[in-house]
């Protein structure tokens, strides 16, 4: 009796310990296909994890992000994790499909978040990773048009609404932008397509100095400077954004245009939530991180965001690990018929 009862035990067991596997075996199936993971390279301790999440129409953060998480992994230490906006239908990366990011789960135990978004309407499911994941007050980045990264229709029935750019009322007014981000989409301040953006560095950052810009000198991109109107009152301005007339980096400085802020950082914390660390910057187009000092500048960022500051050196190593060779930015210009895996 005895000894039947322990074969059937041990045949239990058998059968769970195969279906955990199979699912473990199934989900790292799905990560590679669906999404990327990179594991960090020569890291002597716990690494940290950052999941960089890409989905905008213009920008081309289906490129930017897979370039910026091998280089956090294989130099910097962080397993990264490299989501993508996917078609349900063909699995290809479609940035104007607005509705689908698998992955979102990769946030339960991220450390850090890293987004450049636009305009995304994310069904409640996937949503939830997110909101679970601010409501931490865990750290986030947020380039270019994360000041808009949701929007949802005026009748939608979503719990997360309130995340969307045009919320009118309420402490969310402004959506994920405002208050995550300290700003919401307002308008192009420089010319768009026709002026680049000349980073200049906050003077009183570098009395202590900012870890952040440590080694970060020279900052020009081709996109152009976003407008803002929050006052920033509760931000530590890093860089201001000339607009420059012309689109190369030797292009002179449009002195009829005024300085905005284009980097900051702040402390956010959701309704019922925990307070968070927040790095934005309104530039961050693929193609602007060909300039080295603005990849420099998303390195320290990231550093700072988990802690680790001293690590971050005038001379750290931010060069792409392969070959980049990034897209000029434009709506309906991306590589159709990649997958995740193109980008491995």
């Amino acid at each position: 009796m005895m000894i039947g009862n322990c074969w059937n035990c041990i045949k239990r067991l058998s059968i769970f310990l195969f279906f955990v596997i199979v699912s473990a075996q199934t989900a790292c199936a799905q990560r590679q296909v669906d999404w990327l993971y990179f594991k960090a390279k020569n890291s002597t301790a716990k690494p940290k994890k950052v999941v960089l999440i890409a989905g905008d129409q213009e920008y081309r953060s289906e490129e930017s992000m897979p370039m910026l998480a091998k280089l956090l992994s294989y130099h910097h230490g962080f397993d990264a994790v490299v989501l993508f906006p996917i078609d349900p239908k063909t699995k290809e990366i479609n940035p104007d499909y607005e509705q689908h990011i698998p992955g979102l789960q990769e946030l339960k135990d991220a450390d850090l978040m890293i987004i450049a978004t636009r305009f995304r309407q994310l069904p409640d499911e996937q949503m939830l990773h997110i909101d679970n994941y601010l409501k931490a007050g865990k750290p986030v980045i947020g380039l270019r048009t994360a000041t808009h990264a949701f929007n949802f229709p005026e009748d939608s029935k979503s719990k997360y609404k309130h995340y969307g750019y045009a919320q009118k009322e309420g402490p969310w007014a402004g959506g994920f932008g405002k208050l995550v981000l300290g700003e919401t989409w307002i308008s192009h301040h420089g010319d768009h397509g026709t002026e680049g953006t000349r980073g200049l560095v906050n003077g009183l950052q570098m009395v202590k100095p900012n870890p952040i810009l440590l080694g970060v000198e020279d900052v020009w991109v081709p996109t152009d400077v976003y407008g803002i109107h929050a006052d920033l009152k509760d931000a530590e301005i890093l860089l201001f954004g000339q607009p420059t007339l012309g689109m190369d980096e030797l292009s002179a400085v449009n002195w009829k245009k005024s300085t905005i802020p284009v980097a900051w950082t702040r402390t956010y914390q959701l309704p019922g939530g925990v307070k968070g660390k927040a790095f934005t910057t309104t530039m961050g187009a693929s193609i602007d991180l060909a300039n080295t000092d603005m990849r420099r500048l998303l390195v320290n960022a990231s550093l700072w965001a988990v802690g680790e500051e001293s690590k971050i050196k005038n001379d750290l190593v931010v060069d792409p690990i392969g070959t980049y060779s990034p897209l000029m930015f434009g709506f309906g210009k991306f590589v159709k018929g990649k997958f995740p895996k193109d980008y491995q």
